[in-house]
C-alpha cells in the first residue's frame, strides 16, 4: 500500500516536470519569434512576463496549455520568421500574412505534424518554396501568395492528401506546374495565376476530381488543356487566359463540367469549333473566348444559358452565313440577363436576324463590327433601351437607318460607319443627349445633317465624312462647345457658308471639311478655336483673303486650304505659329511675298503650286525673286503712263470703291466686336467681379482649402448663379504653373463627369499684385472626402454612401479617367486624384476636380509606361502617388490607374491610404489582400455596413451584396499594383465596373438613397 502510494507521486512529480518544460520551451519559440521582429506599433506589447503566453496578443493554446494557433495578420510588424516556431510542436494554425516579413520560409516549419493553415501570403518573403512543408501531413490551406518566391513549385507538396487551397499567386515561379499535384485528391481551389509558370499543364491535374476553382491565368504555360480536365465535375471557376495554350475544346466539354459558371480562355491560340454541349452549362455567368481561333457556327441554342450575363466571341474565324447559323443570336433573346455581347472581328455574314431587337432590355453594350454581315438595323432596336455602346461598323448593312434609334437614351458611343445604308440620318439622333462618339462615315448617307444634331449637348467626337450629304452645315451643330476630340465633315457635298459659330468650338483639336463645294470667306472667328491642331479646308470653294485671326491658334500643327479660289498675300503672322508642321496652300489665287519665318523657312514643310503670282527671295520654295517681280512692275508702271487719263479715271473708281469697302468693313467689324462682347458676362470677368461674388473673398464662403489656394462659394449674374471660385495662392512655389496646367488641360476636355471650367482671372487685386483664380461650377454636395470621412458632428449632415451609391460614384471617376487617358484630343493624365478632388452635384454624381498637376502627353504616349515628361515635377497626394513616380520613374496614365485603385479601396474599407495602422511598409492594397475573397466583411467600411443594418431593419449584407464587394475589391487590388504593366486599362475598369453594377440591380437590389 506504501509502495503504491509513493508511485503515484512519483508518476505525478514527473508529469508536472514534463509539462513544466514542454510549457518553457514553448514559451522560449515565441520569445526567439519576437527576437527577430520589429514592432514599432506594439502589437506585441503583451508578450511579456507579467503574462502568461497563452494568453498573448495573436496566441491561443487548448486545455493543456500547448500552442495551438498563432495569427498576427497585419499586425505591422518587421522581420524574418524565427525557425524556433517548429518547437510549437501542437500548432495548427500559423497566419503571418499581410505584414511586412522578409527572408525565406524556414525549412523547420516542415517538423509542425498538426499544422492545418498555413498563410504568409502578402509578404516580402523570398527564397524557395520549403520542400519540408511535404512532411505536414495535416496541412488543409497553404497560402504563399503575393510574395517574391522563386524556384520551382515543389511536386512534393503532392504528398499532402488532406490539402484543399494551394494559394501561390503573384510570385515569380519558374518551370511548370508538377504532375505530383495531382495526387492532392483533397484539392478544392489552386490559385497560380501570375507566376510566370511555363510548360504544359499536367494531365494528372485530372485527378483532382474535388476541385472547384481552377486559377492559371496570366503564366506562359502552352500546349494543349488536358483532356482529364473536363471530367472534374465540380469545377465551377476555370480560367487559363492570357497564356499560349492551343488545340481545340472537346464537343462534351459542357457537359462533363456542368458546374461552371465561369469559363476565362481569353487571348490563347486555341482553334476548332465551340462545343456544341454549350447549351447544357446552364450555370454559366462569363463566357469569354475572345482573341483565339475558333471556327465554325456557334451552337444554336445558347437561350438555355439562363444566368448568362458576359458573353465575348470577339477576334475569332467564327461564321454564319444563313438563318439557321444565326440561331445561337436569335435564341439569345431568352437570356433575360445578358449585359454584353461581343461578335466583332469574325467572319459572320448573312442577313442580320430581327430579332437583335429583342435581347435583353438589360443589354448595356453589343458589337457586331468589322464582319460581312447584310441586311437592315431592325426598328425594334429602340427596345434596348439601356445600351451604351453599339457597334455594327464595317460590314455591309443596307437600308435607312432606323428613327427608333433615338430611343436609346444612355448611348454613349454609336459607330454605324462603313456599311451601305440610304436615305439620311434621322433628326431623331437629336434625343441621344448622352452620346459622346458618333461615327457614320462611309456609309452611303444622303440629305442634309439634321439641325437636331445640335441637342447631343455631351458630343465629343463626330465623323460624317465619306457619305454624299447635301446643304448647309447647321449652326447648330458648330454651336456644341462639347466638341473637342474632332469634327469630320469632309468628302461630301456640303455647300453654302462656313457659319460664324464655328468660334464656339473653343476645345475643338480637328476639324476638317475638305472635298466639299463650302464657299463664301473663311470666317475671321475661327480664330476663336483656341484648341485646334489640325484644320483641314482644302478642295472647297473659299474666297476671300486667308483671315489674319488664323495666327491666334498657337497650337496649330497642320493647316491645309489647298485647291480654293483665295486671294490676296499670306498674313505674315502664321509665320509665328511655331509649332505648325505643314502648311497647304497651292492651288488658289494668292500674291505677294511669302513670308520667311517659321515654317515659311521650311521648304518640305509648305506647299504653294499654283499661285503663279506669289514671289520669294528663299531660292529653296522655287518661286519667282521679288527683285525680278519688282522690276517686272516697273516696266509695267512706264507702259502704263502712255495711257494714264485711263489709268486716272480706273483709279479714282478703284479708289472710291476701296473707301466705300473700309467703311463698310469697319462698320461690320464693329458690329461683330459689339456682338462677341455682348455674350455671357462671365468671358469678361475680372477681380471686381470676383470679390463682389464672394463678398471680397469672405472666410464665411470658404469650402475648401488646397495645395496651390482656396476656394470659394460666389454668386454671379443677374440670375445669381451659384459657382467655385478657385484663388491661387501666388506666393506657394508651383501656384502659377499649376494654374497654367489647369487651363491648359481643362481648356481641351469635355465630359459629364469632370467639373466643368466657366472662365477664368488673370488680373491684379486691389493692392497691385497678381491675381489668378479659376471660376468652376458649383457642387452643392461638397467632396468625396466629406462623405467617406465626415467629422462626428458633421454624422448628422452627411447622410452615409450606400453601396449602391459608392458604385455609381466609383464609375462616374473611372468614366472620366477613361476619357482623359484614351478619348480626348491628346492622353491627360490627371497625378492628383484622391477624394477631396471628386466633388459631387446635386444627384450626387461625381465630377473629377483640380487639375493643377496634370499632364498633357503626346499621342504616342498615351499607353506608356516610359515617356519623356519628367516625373520629378511630380507631387501628387501621398498614399495616392504611383510607387514608379517616387523612383524617378515616368509619368504615365498608368499612374492614375494605381491612384484610382486606392481611392476604389478606400471608399469601400473607409480607410484612408495614410491611417495610422498603414506603417513601416504596410498599405492600404496588402491589408484589402489579406482578407480577399474569403474574409471581406472584416475589411468593409464600417459606416457602410451600418447603413445596411439600418436599411435591412438589423439585417446584413446579401450575398448578392457581398460578391459585388469582391469584384470590386479585386478591380482595386488590380489597379494598384506596385508594377504598372500588371495595372488594368480604365477604358477595362469601366466596363468591369458596370458589369458588377448591372449584376447587383439584377437581383433586385435597388439605391436606398433619397435626396
Amino acid at each position: 500500500m506504501i509502495f503504491f502510494f509513493f508511485s503515484i507521486i512519483f508518476q505525478s512529480t514527473i508529469a508536472s516536470t514534463i509539462s513544466l518544460q514542454s510549457n518553457t520551451s514553448e514559451q522560449h519559440a515565441l520569445l526567439s519569434f519576437k527576437s527577430l521582429i520589429s514592432d514599432s506599433h506594439g502589437a506585441l506589447d503583451s508578450w511579456n512576463n507579467t503574462l502568461h503566453y497563452c494568453k498573448w496578443r495573436g496566441v491561443t493554446c487548448n486545455h493543456q496549455q500547448r500552442v495551438i494557433s498563432l495569427e498576427l495578420d497585419n499586425f505591422n510588424i518587421t522581420g524574418s520568421i524565427s525557425p524556433h516556431l517548429a518547437n510549437l510542436t501542437n500548432l495548427r494554425r500559423l497566419h503571418l500574412s499581410t505584414n511586412h516579413l522578409h527572408g525565406h520560409i524556414p525549412q523547420e516549419l516542415g517538423r509542425l505534424a498538426d499544422l492545418q493553415s498555413l498563410n504568409v501570403s502578402v509578404n516580402s518573403l523570398n527564397g524557395e518554396i520549403p520542400l519540408s512543408l511535404s512532411n505536414c501531413s495535416n496541412l488543409l490551406s497553404i497560402r504563399l501568395g503575393n510574395n517574391m518566391l522563386s524556384g520551382v513549385l515543389p511536386a512534393e507538396l503532392g504528398v499532402l492528401s488532406k490539402l484543399q487551397v494551394l494559394s501561390l499567386s503573384e510570385n515569380t515561379l519558374s518551370g511548370g506546374i508538377p504532375s505530383d499535384l495531382g495526387n492532392t485528391s483533397s484539392l478544392t481551389g489552386l490559385y497560380l495565376y501570375g507566376d510566370g509558370l511555363e510548360g504544359r499543364i499536367p494531365d494528372a491535374l485530372g485527378k483532382l476530381t474535388s476541385l472547384r476553382i481552377f486559377q492559371v491565368g496570366g503564366n506562359n504555360l502552352s500546349g494543349e488543356i488536358p483532356p482529364s480536365l473536363y471530367n472534374i465535375s465540380s469545377i465551377q471557376f476555370f480560367t487559363a487566359g492570357d497564356n499560349q495554350l492551343v488545340g481545340s475544346l472537346p464537343p462534351s466539354m459542357f457537359q462533363t463540367l456542368p458546374n461552371l459558371q465561369m469559363l476565362i480562355l481569353n487571348d490563347n491560340i486555341l482553334q476548332g469549333f465551340i462545343p456544341v454541349s454549350l447549351p447544357n452549362a446552364t450555370d454559366i455567368v462569363e463566357l469569354d473566348l475572345k482573341g483565339n481561333k475558333f471556327t465554325g457556327t456557334v451552337p444554336s441554342e445558347l437561350g438555355h444559358l439562363q444566368n448568362l450575363y458576359w458573353l465575348n466571341l470577339g477576334m475569332n474565324q467564327l461564321e454564319a452565313r444563313s438563318a439557321e447559323d444565326w440561331k445561337f443570336f436569335t435564341s439569345l433573346s431568352n437570356c433575360s440577363l445578358l449585359g454584353t455581347v461581343g461578335l466583332e472581328l469574325n467572319r459572320f455574314s448573312g442577313e442580320l436576324p430581327d430579332s437583335i431587337a429583342n435581347l435583353s432590355a438589360r443589354l448595356d453594350g453589343i458589337s457586331i463590327a468589322q464582319n460581312q454581315i447584310s441586311g437592315s438595323i431592325p426598328e425594334g432596336i429602340g427596345n434596348l433601351v439601356n445600351l451604351t455602346v453599339f457597334l455594327t461598323n464595317n460590314n455591309r448593312l443596307t437600308g435607312d437607318i432606323p428613327s427608333s434609334i433615338g430611343k436609346l437614351k444612355k448611348l454613349h458611343v454609336l459607330d454605324l460607319s462603313g456599311n451601305k445604308y440610304s436615305g439620311s440620318i434621322p433628326s431623331s439622333i437629336g434625343n441621344l443627349s448622352q452620346l459622346i462618339i458618333l461615327h457614320f462615315e462611309a456609309s452611303g448617307l444622303s440629305g442634309s445633317i439634321p439641325v437636331s444634331l445640335g441637342s447631343c449637348k455631351s458630343l465629343l467626337e463626330l465623323n460624317l465624312s465619306d457619305n454624299d450629304l447635301t446643304g448647309a452645315i447647321p449652326k447648330e451643330l458648330l454651336s456644341l462647345s462639347s466638341l473637342s476630340t474632332y469634327v469630320n465633315l469632309s468628302n461630301n457635298m456640303l455647300s453654302g457658308p462656313l457659319p460664324e459659330e464655328i468660334s464656339r468650338l473653343k476645345s475643338l483639336g480637328e476639324f476638317d471639311i475638305s472635298e466639299n463645294r463650302i464657299a463664301g470667306q473663311i470666317p475671321s472667328a475661327i480664330g476663336d478655336c483656341q484648341s485646334l491642331e489640325r484644320l483641314f479646308m482644302g478642295g472647297n470653294l473659299f474666297q476671300g483673303g486667308i483671315p489674319e485671326s488664323l495666327s491666334k491658334l498657337k497650337g496649330l500643327i497642320i493647316l491645309d486650304l489647298s485647291r480654293n479660289n483665295l486671294s490676296g498675300h499670306i498674313p505674315g503672322p502664321l509665320g509665328s505659329l511655331r509649332v505648325l508642321l505643314y502648311l497647304n496652300l497651292s492651288y488658289n489665287n494668292l500674291e505677294g511675298e511669302v513670308p520667311a519665318d517659321g515654317v515659311f523657312a521650311n521648304m518640305s514643310a509648305v506647299s504653294f503650286i499654283g499661285n503663279s503670282r506669289l514671289c520669294g527671295n528663299n531660292q529653296e520654295l522655287n518661286l519667282t525673286s521679288c527683285y525680278t517681280q519688282s522690276r517686272r512692275k516697273k516696266h509695267l508702271s512706264l507702259a502704263l503712263k502712255i495711257i494714264i487719263p485711263v489709268i486716272t479715271a480706273v483709279v479714282s473708281i478703284i479708289l472710291l470703291i476701296f473707301i466705300f469697302v473700309v467703311v463698310h468693313w469697319m462698320k461690320n467689324s464693329q458690329r461683330r466686336a459689339s456682338e462677341f462682347f455682348s455674350g455671357d458676362q462671365f468671358m469678361r470677368v475680372s477681380y471686381a467681379e470676383l470679390c463682389k461674388a464672394t463678398n471680397g473673398f469672405s472666410s464665411s464662403n470658404v469650402i475648401g482649402v488646397g495645395g496651390f489656394g482656396s476656394v470659394y462659394k460666389g454668386t454671379m449674374g443677374s440670375d445669381e448663379k451659384l459657382v467655385a471660385v478657385k484663388v491661387l495662392d501666388l506666393k506657394l512655389r508651383g501656384a502659377s504653373k499649376g494654374f497654367m496646367a489647369e487651363c491648359e488641360a481643362l481648356r481641351n476636355i469635355r465630359h459629364r463627369n469632370l467639373v466643368k471650367i466657366i472662365t477664368s482671372c488673370s488680373s491684379v487685386d486691389h493692392q497691385g499684385n497678381d491675381f489668378k483664380a479659376l471660376v468652376l461650377e458649383f457642387m452643392p454636395n461638397s467632396n468625396l472626402e466629406k462623405w467617406l470621412h465626415p467629422e462626428p458632428l458633421e454624422l448628422n449632415n452627411f447622410r452615409i454612401l450606400s453601396l449602391m451609391q459608392r458604385l455609381d460614384i466609383a464609375i462616374d471617376v473611372a468614366s472620366a479617367l477613361d476619357y482623359l487617358h484614351h478619348h480626348g484630343h491628346t492622353p491627360i493624365v490627371h497625378c492628383d486624384l484622391k477624394p477631396s478632388n471628386v466633388l459631387l452635384d446635386d444627384d450626387m454624381s461625381a465630377h473629377v476636380a483640380d487639375f493643377g498637376l496634370a499632364k498633357v502627353l503626346s499621342e504616342t504616349m498615351s499607353q506608356s509606361i516610359e515617356c519623356s515628361t519628367n516625373s520629378l515635377e511630380i507631387k501628387g497626394s501621398i498614399g495616392y502617388v504611383a510607387p514608379e513616380y517616387g523612383i524617378g520613374g515616368q509619368v504615365s496614365t498608368y499612374g492614375d490607374v494605381y491612384s484610382y485603385g486606392i481611392l476604389l479601396l478606400e471608399m469601400f474599407t473607409g480607410k484612408r491610404p495614410t491611417d495610422d495602422s498603414f506603417k513601416d511598409g504596410l498599405a492600404l492594397p496588402t491589408f484589402v489582400e489579406m482578407a480577399f475573397p474569403d474574409q471581406i466583411l472584416d475589411v468593409i467600411d464600417p459606416l457602410l455596413l451600418y447603413r445596411v443594418h439600418q436599411e435591412a431593419n438589423g439585417g446584413i449584407l446579401s450575398a448578392q451584396e457581398q460578391n459585388c464587394l469582391v469584384s470590386v475589391f479585386r478591380i482595386g487590388l488590380s489597379c494598384s499594383k506596385e508594377l504598372a504593366r500588371e495595372r488594368m486599362d480604365m477604358g477595362y475598369v469601366t466596363k468591369e465596373l458596370h458589369a458588377t453594377k448591372a449584376m447587383l440591380l439584377r437581383f433586385g437590389i435597388e439605391e436606398g438613397y433619397t435626396c
